[in-house]
């Protein structure tokens, strides 16, 4: 299977590398399954056409649930220096302080992110640049051409290539739309220094199904404010054009309670844009080859859950299925489908794309029964504010927090969703 568009004339005699693993992008998913096996005594290959990991719009904040599976990884060290730590977590909705909560969270750039991972992969796991011109898979042996003439052999190729589908379309896997143009992230800076902001984190809920916003969030990274919105709009909506032309307009319109906190929300930078949809992988259960990551699906990034999928991929694969796969011959496709089996894969999975679905619908519905969760939602809230206010008074209260009324985190079949930011609107 060739990538014809990205084949060119080897400069050089070519080289031939075996390795156990060969791994397809080095990403967040493919440079720490480097790491990890590499630590694990494991002979690997990563390939990646750049040495430096370009700019890219990703992930920008994730949880302890998340720093847990790092530490498990072995990576929480490395992942410590290059994030921002958080506890004080302000949540405002209907336009005023509705919550304040003390949890951990990390605000990181995507991009140096990655790069400082791939700082840390071990002199036994060098990254390989260069681009995959053919691939050749098969129950035993997996091959790797590179455009300058490189051939690299395995046993396992791990396909970890994110949105990029030249690869998967040279092996013959399919991605398939689920929800196209689901949401839309967009990331900018506040002209105003973390000292003079004040707060660690501050989270918005817009209070009008008709803004489609899942919620605003502001956070350190480092010494700038950086600032995350989640929209359910596309990118050539009119309203998105209008925001990335005047965003300080639209926020103080959206906002103007918390406008003086944060500058009055003036924008020290460009408005960084990203279109998501929801994806999932068909054709995948071959010889040779797994997929893990966004190369094999898609979810939301408003309710953080990309990186518990990537990490759990990289953890079960790690841990579990790579050693196993590699005590015994061959690598069948009977083989490679306990990984896309594994129940705790399964969840992490179905718990993300149940958690984007659910918080698009909860957002933006109009129907009778979106109504009235939203109304059961906002009536525990404002009971629960009030509750507040009664005992900040200095009254005696039964409520002790609670209000009696239980929000509605589950999606139509009842199950439970995750606690994200972006759920329950």
């Amino acid at each position: 299977m060739s990538i014809a568009e990205d084949r060119e004339t080897p400069a050089v005699p070519a080289s031939r590398t075996e390795v156990e693993v060969a791994i397809v992008g080095a990403g967040l998913a493919g440079t720490v399954l480097a790491i990890t096996l590499a630590n694990a005594g494991r002979k690997i290959a990563l390939v990646d056409p750049h040495r430096i990991h370009h700019n890219e719009f990703r992930a920008e904040k994730t949880r302890a649930e998340q720093m847990r599976l790092f530490e498990k990884l072995g990576l929480g060290p490395v992942f410590r220096s290059l994030v921002t730590p958080m506890t004080d977590l302000h949540v405002f909705r209907f336009g005023q302080l509705f919550e304040r909560k003390q949890a951990w969270e990390y605000a990181f750039s995507y991009t140096p992110l990655v790069n400082g991972l791939r700082a840390a992969l071990p002199p036994q796991a060098p990254l390989t640049v260069g681009k995959v011109a053919e691939v050749s898979t098969g129950p035993d042996r997996q091959r790797l051409v590179l455009t300058d003439g490189s051939v690299i052999e395995a046993r396992l190729l791990v396909v970890a290539t994110g949105y990029s589908e030249a690869v998967r379309r040279a092996i013959g896997v399919e991605r398939i739309e689920e929800s196209k143009a689901h949401s839309l992230s967009m990331g900018f800076d506040f002209a105003i220094s973390p000292q003079e902001f004040g707060l660690q984190s501050l989270t918005f809920y817009a209070r009008r199904v008709v803004d489609r916003i899942a919620f605003l969030t502001i956070f350190r990274i480092g010494e700038r404010m950086r600032a995350n919105m989640f929209v359910y709009r596309t990118v050539a909506d009119p309203w998105v054009r209008a925001f990335r032309e005047n965003p300080q307009k639209i926020l103080l319109e959206l906002m103007p309670e918390i406008a003086a906190r944060c500058g009055n929300f003036a924008i020290a930078s460009e408005v960084d844009v990203r279109q998501v949809s929801l994806t999932t992988t068909q054709g995948h259960r071959r010889d040779g080859v797994v997929f893990i990551g966004d190369a094999f699906a898609t979810t939301c990034p408003a309710q953080g859950d990309g990186i518990h999928r990537v990490l759990t991929d990289v953890d079960r694969l790690s841990s579990t299925h790579i050693p196993a796969w590699l005590a015994t011959p061959g690598m069948a496709a009977d083989k490679i489908c306990a990984f896309y089996d594994d129940p705790i894969k399964i969840a992490a999975d179905e718990r993300a794309m149940r958690a984007s679905v659910y918080a698009r619908r909860i957002t933006t519905e109009t129907g009778l029964e979106w109504r009235l969760r939203r109304l059961r939602n906002n009536t525990a809230r404002h009971l629960m504010i009030f509750a507040r206010r009664f005992r900040e008074a200095g009254k005696p209260s039964d409520a002790g927090g609670a209000t009696g009324v239980a929000f509605d985190h589950t999606d139509k079949a009842g199950q439970e969703l995750p606690a994200g930011p972006g759920l329950g609107t």
